[in-house]
């Protein structure tokens, strides 16, 4: 499995979103000119964070984009999920997907643990740890 550019743009967004000021409105051309995204593809990642619930979109003159949930309650995992849909770095994983073989299968079983683990490393820190530690650092 490999993250996509996608979810990348995605990460870079929330990030950006997180450092500006509580509430504060970015524009999209705003956000990708610090991020060096371009502003057509960061349009439609937008648009899955919204849907995702992670940000919020406000239309008009002093429109904008921010985080629609505190930088504290949104992980990397949130992102990727939210660009690319429900983990999984091997299709017996999916939900959707019934493998004869699951019953026996023990490489599904390294593979499912493979995934956990994964997962729970891109849970374990939230976006405002990622910004926080970033400006101790600076």
């Amino acid at each position: 499995m490999q993250i996509t550019r996608q979810s990348e743009y995605a990460i870079r967004t929330i990030i950006e979103l997180a450092n500006a000021a509580k509430g504060e409105l970015l524009t999209t051309k705003t956000i990708s000119q610090h991020q060096e995204i371009p502003e057509v593809f960061l349009k439609k990642t937008i648009q899955l964070l919204t849907n995702a619930g992670l940000i919020t979109t406000q239309r008009g003159t002093q429109g904008g984009v921010r985080l629609a949930v505190p930088a504290t309650g949104i992980t990397i995992a949130d992102i990727i999920t939210a660009v690319e849909g429900k983990l999984a770095i091997n299709v017996c994983l999916s939900a959707a997907y019934e493998c004869p073989n699951k019953p026996v299968c023990r490489v599904r079983e390294i593979l499912g643990r493979a995934q956990a683990a994964m997962l729970a490393e891109l849970s374990r820190e939230s976006i405002a740890d990622l910004v926080n530690l970033r400006a101790k650092k600076c």
